[in-house]
């Protein structure tokens, strides 16, 4: 980070859907920022070896079910003797069209995308609004600015996260508790590489460690009046003025 102190050296960090990717850029942002850390995943043995290469601890959780991420972050929560930062992510829904997508596959979509996020944040929440500070950050998408093509589920899902956030943040300023998401464009993860056989797509990409260094910023001491926003981190994907 340049140098700069970020001010949350001893914090305690939940992170979910950590044990790769995004999540895990994420997660060793702000290890190296001294944070505490508590990671989780559905793959132990992932979850583990995660764990272990930034420092932290790990829970196995299965956020397609709302429940779960409940669970997590009262298990980060035990684990750490409180959670100052939660950093939302999970696995998005299945591809599909507005006419093709049947009605029955929306339930399950929301739960995985739209209602792990809000059970993650209403069991992180009370403790920090108690102790007058907390930093909620959100993984969404680009698709709540610009919908993506073939991903209805995802779209319609994000957005409603979004909607929450922006509620939460609204109720929860006054109690120094910020809540924001981030949109990632293309990032040179494992999984975006696998859906392009192996390289990159022909467009421009960040890296995941610049990304997390968003998120690190966005769960600062300097970030405390920044909160109800929505930002891209896209490499200028993203064209519309707002």
């Amino acid at each position: 980070m340049g140098g700069v102190d970020l001010g949350i050296s001893g914090r305690r960090a939940a992170v979910a859907a950590a044990s790769g990717g995004l999540g895990f850029a994420c997660a060793a942002a702000l290890a190296a920022e001294g944070a505490r850390v508590t990671i989780c995943g559905s793959d132990e043995a992932r979850a583990m070896d995660a764990a272990e290469r930034i420092g932290a601890a790990f829970v196995v959780a299965d956020l397609t079910r709302p429940e779960e991420g409940t669970r997590f972050v009262e298990e980060a929560g035990r684990l750490m003797g409180g959670v100052d930062i939660l950093v939302t992510n999970g696995p998005g829904p299945a591809p599909g069209t507005a006419l093709e997508t049947p009605a029955e596959a929306y339930p399950a979509a929301l739960e995985r995308s739209l209602l792990a996020v809000v059970h993650m944040c209403l069991a992180a929440m009370p403790a920090m609004r108690a102790s007058g500070w907390g930093r909620i950050v959100a993984i969404t998408s680009l698709g709540v600015r610009q919908p993506y093509p073939n991903l209805v589920l995802s779209n319609t899902a994000r957005a409603g996260v979004t909607g929450f956030l922006k509620t939460l943040a609204t109720e929860s300023a006054a109690d120094g508790v910020t809540v924001n998401s981030v949109l990632p464009g293309f990032h040179d993860t494992a999984r975006l590489r696998s859906m392009n056989d192996g390289g990159l797509p022909d467009v421009p990409v960040g890296s995941a460690d610049d990304f997390g260094a968003v998120v690190a910023f966005l769960c600062s001491r300097q970030a405390g009046f920044l909160t109800g926003t929505a930002v891209p981190v896209d490499g200028g994907a993203h064209r519309a003025l707002l």
